[in-house]
């Protein structure tokens, strides 16, 4: 099994856009690695999760045309926000077998990685970027381990 975890791309200020859509170097540095993953072979996914927000609905329609999963795969998930509390995301994970994209914010992300991969959330492991996919794989004795990271600029 594995799980893409996703910043959202840069998004506007809240003063400039309310909703805090994604700017346009924030789409076109998520489009760059939409691109990068679909030229590599894309990512297999049975769901897109984001938070809700424009900025991670945004990223993850992005993000979906180089996964390997219909359209309806794209899905608001509860529980993604940037305050909420990862446990509860983390049973869904592994009570499931399916590979899954998340896209969301900081410092939620940050926090989920870290159980993941350490047992607690408050280890900062994973230095997150507006953009960037984090994969993460299950093996056979339930452990997380990261496989690989992509941040927009390396293109």
């Amino acid at each position: 099994m594995q799980i893409y975890l996703v910043q959202h791309g840069e998004s506007k200020p809240e003063e400039l856009d309310p909703k805090r859509r994604l700017t346009e170097n924030g789409a076109r540095a998520v489009q760059k690695v939409a691109d990068f993953l679909r030229r590599s072979g894309g990512v297999q996914v049975d769901a897109i999760w984001h938070s809700g927000k424009p900025r991670a609905r945004q990223t993850a329609e992005l993000l979906a045309t180089s996964a390997q999963a219909g359209e309806k795969a794209v899905m608001h998930h509860d529980g993604l926000t940037p305050k909420d509390a990862v446990d509860p995301i983390k049973q869904d994970l592994e009570q499931g077998n399916s590979n899954v994209m998340i896209v969301g914010h900081l410092p939620f992300l940050g926090r989920l990685a870290a159980l993941l991969l350490t047992g607690n959330a408050d280890n900062d492991v994973v230095a997150f970027q507006f953009g960037c996919v984090v994969c993460l794989k299950r093996d056979d004795a339930d452990k997380w381990r990261l496989e690989w990271m992509i941040v927009p600029k390396l293109f």
